[in-house]
């Protein structure tokens, strides 16, 4: 299904209408920290609308974009650890508390982690006439012309900008970083040969790999996909490489634990249904279904990860 199709399907109106009548579902806002339409929009509309009648409650799509996702954050930190608002958030969760001097909220103690949802590996991409067709030959040529390539990074302090950022780190490579306001531009920059390399996520750049607009020259995750099985994952050159962006689902601090695992074991389930499955195909997605545990030692272990990373390639917010 097409990505403006799924959005029409889902809709702007809130979930679980199809699941009986209102007055005899509760309420859950659902807070996105990013605007109708994206990736992160497109993972909490599909999930809300599976979770709804496992749960008999009617999930509300509430955009709050801005600051990284620290806007929508900062809201659910301080509602009432009810069930009533939610927050499904993305890998700035655990980059930001070292990006920004300050923040207000706490990422650990003022959250409960309910369940992974799901991780989005990257694709290092570059126009098709550069002379280089895989990570090897790219480290070759940046290393031959030191300074003259340039790398497109749509949003600084992104998992995707960092990636890049280690990669050049850990290669040795004078590579410069040229900031885009979103992917769309950054990407049209790569297939006019105006700029030569970009990363971005496996649904916004599969059609143009497909279509030859692009080619692809490695995976930021450690394994490669099965969307693109000859294209090498950048570890296998640099061991230990391993960038992948990820969605988690988060309450309030204190949510009855019997309630956590209601929500918990309704997102975990809704991860199983084909419609999702589908749906995280169409997106490059990888299905998680971390547990309330297990996803909360991640976060944890992603806040020290990616502090260190931040530190090491000195990255700013815009």
């Amino acid at each position: 299904m097409q990505r403006r199709h799924l959005i029409r399907a889902l809709g702007a109106a809130p979930l679980g209408l199809a699941f009986g009548p209102l007055q005899a579902q509760t309420v859950s806002r659902l807070l996105v920290g990013a605007t109708p339409g994206g990736g992160t929009d497109i993972v909490a509309r599909s999930l809300g609308h599976e979770m709804g009648p496992r749960m008999n409650r009617q999930f509300v799509i509430d955009n709050r974009p801005g600051a990284a996702g620290n806007i929508a954050a900062a809201a659910v930190a301080k509602a009432a650890p009810d069930g009533g608002t939610l927050l499904l958030s993305y890998t700035s969760h655990a980059i930001n508390p070292t990006l920004y001097d300050k923040l207000p909220f706490d990422p650990v103690a003022d959250f409960t982690p309910l369940a992974g949802i799901a991780s989005l590996p990257g694709i290092l991409v570059a126009h098709p006439s550069l002379p280089a067709n895989n990570i090897r030959e790219l480290i070759a040529l940046a290393k031959a012309r030191p300074g003259k390539l340039n790398i497109a990074i749509a949003g600084l302090g992104s998992a995707n900008h960092l990636a890049g950022e280690v990669l050049k780190l850990d290669a040795g490579l004078k590579i410069t970083s040229v900031p885009y306001k979103g992917t769309g531009p950054a990407l049209q920059d790569v297939i006019a040969g105006q700029i030569e390399l970009a990363i971005a996520g496996v649904a916004s750049v599969q059609p143009q790999i497909r279509a030859g607009k692009v080619k692809a020259l490695g995976i930021t995750s450690a394994q490669r996909l099965p969307e693109f099985p000859d294209v090498p994952a950048i570890a296998e050159v640099i061991p230990g490489f391993d960038f992948s962006a990820w969605y988690g689902l988060f309450s309030p601090a204190g949510m009855n634990p019997d309630l956590a695992e209601q929500f918990s074991r309704a997102a975990r389930e809704s991860l199983d249904t084909p419609a999702m499955k589908e749906r995280f195909k169409t997106e490059g997605l990888i299905a998680m279904g971390t547990g309330r545990e297990e996803f909360a030692r991640f976060v944890k272990s992603e806040i020290q990860r990616w502090g260190r990373i931040v530190t090491a390639t000195g990255a700013r917010p815009e």
